[in-house]
């Protein structure tokens, strides 16, 4: 069979408007039903997304007490309904298969993983933390004076070997607690993950 551009171009234009004009079904509706049927029986709860401190607004729709689906809540002034790819994929941030829901630890020189306990998992860390800690702890620091040029000794007290980064899935308290266990330990270097 010989084909023309011409003829090609008439036949797939109408084959496009034939499948636009929804071929006599009202897209749409149907549409409309589905998303019903799917929410049918949820409780929608609004919320605020977590990811970056941006404040965006959620809905959540839960059923049997699981998210069943979150879409961004159009009246809410900072995203009016409109979520990132991050918030459009918190449902996984709970549900994913693949999330670790137990400590694990790899020993040095190891190549594979094993579960531990979470009592174990904390006291390596509390361990480790001393360690490192007692090992980079600087108790003063020898600084030049600006006014007078004379090199004087200050107390620093400061864990360099430390640092403690933040995170957008804690809440405010925890952000304090977190805050106050850096300062406690003496490490300057305290950062969150909404700035990296």
């Amino acid at each position: 069979m010989n084909v023309s551009r011409r003829s090609f171009l008439k036949a797939s234009g109408i084959t496009l408007a034939a499948f636009a004009s929804g071929l006599g079904f009202d897209v749409a509706a149907a549409k409309a039903q589905g998303y019903a049927l799917k929410l049918e029986g949820c409780t929608k709860i609004t919320s605020i997304c977590h990811f970056c401190s941006g404040g965006c607004g959620m809905l959540l729709h839960i059923k049997d007490g699981k998210l069943i689906h979150l879409e961004g809540d159009p009246d809410n002034p900072i995203n009016e309904g409109g979520l990132c790819p991050k918030a459009a994929s918190l449902q996984q941030v709970a549900y994913s298969p693949d999330r670790p829901k137990q400590p694990m630890y790899r020993a040095p020189g190891a190549k594979d993983w094993q579960y531990i306990s979470w009592d174990e998992a904390i006291e390596r860390i509390a361990k480790k933390t001393k360690e490192i800690r007692e090992a980079t702890f600087t108790k003063t620091e020898e600084i030049t004076n600006a006014q007078t040029g004379a090199k004087e000794t200050v107390t620093v007290n400061r864990a360099e070997g430390i640092a403690v980064i933040g995170s957008a899935e804690i809440d405010n308290e925890e952000c304090y607690l977190l805050t106050k266990f850096a300062r406690l330990i003496g490490t300057p270097f305290h950062e969150h993950q909404a700035r990296i």
